[in-house]
């Protein structure tokens, strides 16, 4: 167990160190340039000097330099308060994204995603090569999110891909080549070591004969490459970009892998002399995934396997070898035959007409269609599931959205007006069937022939089909006077199919003001200030995720068969209690700040404080029996606080011709707190549990045991530590030891909720940290990225299971556990350690060549990246970079899961013609 806290004094060496937000994008260029530059903010567009709310942009240019596999990847650690939890595996797939942190406890914490005016969710992004991209702009706070009502409650992130531009036909490619390996995996004992144990405890075991590292036996070597080819062009009048890209991964793991394609294309064109502004975009893509079916038991049993047992078959009975007494693991080998495969069809077109009706008034038509399909297929061979399982599923969705929008834009003397005013309506439509087979005499055919299972079990085959839809109208004013004075104000009104008639509408206000102070003419005496500007916001957002189409009405669903005669029938049961009063959960945010730009905007400094309280929190409640038919009741009766203060600093210490030196940084201060989950409801007091179990330990010797680790406990942080105190280890005895439980209460040790445990810290980080240093000499450049999270805990489970000496020899056990002699596995506080870390993402190396005389090559740039390049941490796990913001049963609890530490090595090229 380790301790240690030396890693507080690490956070304040890199807290100088941050990434740039909006105020700090342009700095290259001149201050006025950069205050006049179009950003698109939402439905509206603006610039600098008329903002007033907090938005941050993120160009080409201040990407992420790694090799990318999701295109949220490339903003990772450059945005304040935006913490983005990548897929261990390297897959395109992201585990969760959170701006600002968690704001509910259904769902609906992840972040509106819009590409090119088309509203979706994280599934859209695999569809974005990232080299198409051309800028993020993300909207934090409600003064600016509330133009997106009851999707904004948690933040939008604007995707901007590449247009065209005038001029002769141009040729883009990007491409890189890589390399990953693992480097780190848990140090279990060998096998003459396993033997050497066994023997000196008087342990008994199956000794094959054999010295094998399971973990070992089923990595790899991952190839992984990038393509990306773009041809755009255009003329005065018109102008396109299409492009193609593949990617290719194969993971540290067998039989893990990943094709994407993808395709995006832009077009536009001006009609009858500049009166009609026409564009439309389509993209798209097709993805094939295999992954592992189930990451706690191959690594579990990969770690844990009798190391004496060989890395191939029994030639006898032409099977793996298996460990009758280790019921919690199999042959680790026999895991790699699992066949999990998903493929994803993703198509998306948009089109907009701009009409300019007047000089300065527009008439905005826009319109897109999404369609998605994604097919799940999985067979489970008769060496990990009795007689064999195999499971087909399809889901597909399409989404219709349309919107007409009218936008005045008018600058008379010091006065600036945009006025915006819009109506939208969105159709969805979500359907999907699945189907399970049992009971197969052969693995041969697998998923592809489901008669080969004898049964289909009653709860493994359904379908589904949903159809929201939902109206929406928007007004906005900004108004700007002097260049000084800015008022924003936002009204937004959403009515949504999925509440009853009570609640369908949803009103979302919002106001912001900011003050340009460097605009005042007191100030031109200090010309080192390029900029100064004071914000501030308050705004409502609203958040519809947290329930289902239909969940405000009646329902039954089907529960058996029954014989009626010689006919057997489908019989049905109500599916919960009714809540027809459900309304929409809403986010009260309050935003002030200020941006500060000197000397020629080479130091740039943004602070934001925000307070969001969500109320009406959708929850599902106990209730009594009767009068309720059920025992549970989803209610608008919760409510959860959000708070922090965001710094981001950018510093260009040297600037010459030849070389230039960039560092940019961010650290967030984030708080949360459960208020309440309770309240009235038609004259009955309803309560959800004091003590919330979220996550906890799975695996031998914790099954039926006090295995829960992270909770959910009203007046605390969403996701704390809730555990029995260890005063130390004390011997049994017979040669080990065992955990010591403090009597908290003095009634005697008991290990129920409410009784001897204690709150022992939080799962989620206090402080987040993200930095990049980039150096140019001359045509060559150099980037690292770092990140980094702070005063939060980790739950080693890992070694609560692998350091108890009772498990062997049906398990393995960790090299030092027989030194330590554990006998014990009860869970208490002595395996919670420090989580602070400071990672070193990644390092890159380029080199821009300098071409002279080429008829054809414009740019070519070639580069070098090493990823994960290492980690500060006093933690003793593998890695303390685990769930620590998503809330589901990972939280905060490293449960041999982890996957074995990799670094990928990568080449890339791009050429210009």
């Amino acid at each position: 167990m380790k301790k240690e806290k030396h890693l507080l004094t690490a956070c304040i060496v890199f807290s100088s160190l941050c990434p740039q937000t909006l105020a700090a994008q342009e700095k290259e260029q001149h201050t006025e340039s950069v205050r006049d530059s179009v950003l698109n903010i939402g439905y509206a567009q603006g610039s600098l000097i008329n903002l007033s709310g907090s938005v941050e942009r993120i160009t080409e240019q201040q990407m992420n330099k790694e090799q990318i596999t999701n295109p949220l990847e490339a903003i990772q650690g450059r945005v304040a308060g935006l913490t983005i939890l990548k897929s261990s595996n390297g897959m395109a797939a992201l585990e969760s994204v959170r701006m600002r942190g968690t704001t509910s406890l259904t769902s609906g914490n992840d972040p509106l995603i819009i590409v090119d005016g088309v509203l979706g969710d994280l599934t859209m992004l695999t569809s974005i090569y990232p080299a198409d991209i051309e800028s993020f702009t993300i909207l934090k706070d409600a003064s600016e999110t509330a133009q997106y009502g009851s999707r904004g409650a948690s933040g939008v992130i604007n995707i901007v891909t590449k247009k065209g531009t005038a001029g002769k036909t141009r040729v883009n490619y990007s491409g890189s080549f890589g390399i990953a390996h693992v480097y780190r995996h848990l140090d279990m004992l060998s096998g003459a070591a396993y033997r050497k144990v066994a023997a000196e405890n008087g342990l008994h075991f199956l000794d094959k004969g054999y010295d094998t590292d399971f973990q070992k036996e089923i990595e790899q070597t991952g190839l992984q490459q990038n393509h990306n080819i773009a041809f755009y062009g255009g003329g005065e009048a018109s102008n396109y970009r299409v492009s193609l890209g593949f990617q290719n991964r194969e993971g540290v793991i067998q039989n893990e892998s990943m094709k994407l394609f993808t395709s995006n294309m832009n077009m536009s064109q001006k009609l009858l002399d500049g009166l009609i502004d026409c564009e439309l975009g389509l993209f798209g893509s097709v993805k094939r995934d295999r992954t592992l079916f189930d990451y706690q038991k191959t690594f579990y049993s990969a770690a844990t396997f009798n190391p004496t047992f060989p890395n191939h078959k029994n030639p006898e009975t032409e099977g793996w070898d298996q460990i009758t007494a280790a019921s919690q693991i199999t042959n680790p080998l026999a895991w790699m035959e699992v066949n999990n495969q998903n493929a994803t069809s993703y198509f998306s077109a948009h089109a907009r007409l701009t009409l300019h009706l007047m000089k300065d008034l527009k008439l905005i038509l826009f319109g897109s269609y999404t369609y998605s399909d994604s097919e799940d297929s999985q067979y489970l061979p008769t060496s990990v599931w009795a007689h064999g399982q195999a499971y087909r599923g399809d889901r597909k969705s399409e989404s219709l959205l349309g919107n007409l929008m009218l936008t005045y834009r008018k600058r008379k003397g010091s006065h600036f007006f945009d006025v915006l005013a819009l109506g939208e309506l969105e159709k969805d439509t979500y359907k999907g069937f699945y189907t399970t087979a049992t009971n197969f005499s052969s693995d041969e055919n697998g998923f592809n022939n489901l008669q080969g299972g004898a049964l289909r079990p009653w709860e493994g085959t359904g379908s589904y089909y949903e159809d929201p839809h939902l109206v929406s109208f928007l007004g906005r004013v900004n108004y700007t006077f002097g260049n000084r004075y800015v008022l924003t104000l936002n009204a937004r009104t959403d009515a949504s199919s999925k509440f009853g008639t009570n609640h369908k509408w949803g009103f979302f206000p919002s106001a912001s003001v900011a003050w340009n102070i460097s605009e005042e003419a007191f100030m031109k005496r200090f010309r080192y200030i390029d900029n100064l500007k004071i914000r501030m916001g308050y705004g409502l957002a609203g958040n519809q995720a947290g329930i289902d189409s239909y969940t405000t009405m009646a329902l039954v669903r089907p529960n058996g068969i029954t014989p009626v005669g010689n006919t057997p029938l489908v019989t049905y049961e109500s599916l919960r209690n009714v809540n027809p009063d459900l309304k929409w959960e809403v986010k009260r945010t309050f935003n002030a700040g200020f941006d500060l730009g000197l000397y020629g905007n080479r130091l740039l400094l943004s602070v934001n404080y925000y307070n969001s309280k969500t109320t009406d929190m959708l929850y599902s409640y106990n209730v009594s029996v009767p009068p309720f038919a059920y025992n549970t009741l989803l209610a608008n009766l919760g409510s959860m606080r959000n708070s922090g203060t965001e710094i981001s600093i950018g510093i260009t210490p040297l600037k010459t011709k030849d070389m230039e030196l960039n560092i940019n940084a961010n650290i967030t201060f984030q708080q949360n707190k459960l208020l309440s989950l309770s309240g009235m409801y038609n004259g009955e007091y309803v309560s959800a549990s004091e003590y919330t179990a979220i996550a906890g330990l799975n695996g031998a010797g914790t099954h039926g045991g006090y295995n829960n680790i992270v909770y959910q406990i009203v007046g605390q942080p969403l996701g704390v530590f809730y555990l029995p105190h260890c005063e130390g280890l004390v011997s049994d005895g017979q040669g080990g030891y065992t955990y010591q439980i403090a009597d908290l209460n003095g009634g005697g040790v008991n290990l129920e909720d409410g009784e001897d445990r204690y709150i022992a810290g939080q799962a989620i980080p206090k402080t987040l940290l993200g930095s990049n240093i980039s150096f140019r000499y001359k045509n060559v450049d150099i980037s690292l990225q770092i990140n980094g999270a702070f005063g939060h805990k980790i739950y080693n489970g890992t070694s609560l299971s692998y350091m108890n000496m009772n498990s062997l020899p049906d398990y393995n056990v960790l090299e030092d556990a027989p030194g330590q002699m554990i006998k014990d596995q009860t869970a208490t506080d002595y395996w919670l350690e420090n989580g602070n870390y400071v990672n070193f993402d990644y390092l890159t190396v380029g080199w821009t060549v300098p071409l002279k005389h080429t008829r054809f090559l414009k740019g070519l740039r070639l580069a070098g990246t090493i990823n994960n390049l290492g980690t500060i941490s006093s933690y003793s796990g593998l890695t303390p970079l685990i769930n620590s913001s998503l809330a589901n049963n990972t939280l905060g609890v490293d449960d041999k899961r982890t996957y074995p530490l990799s670094r990928t090595y990568t080449v890339s090229l791009n050429l210009n013609f």
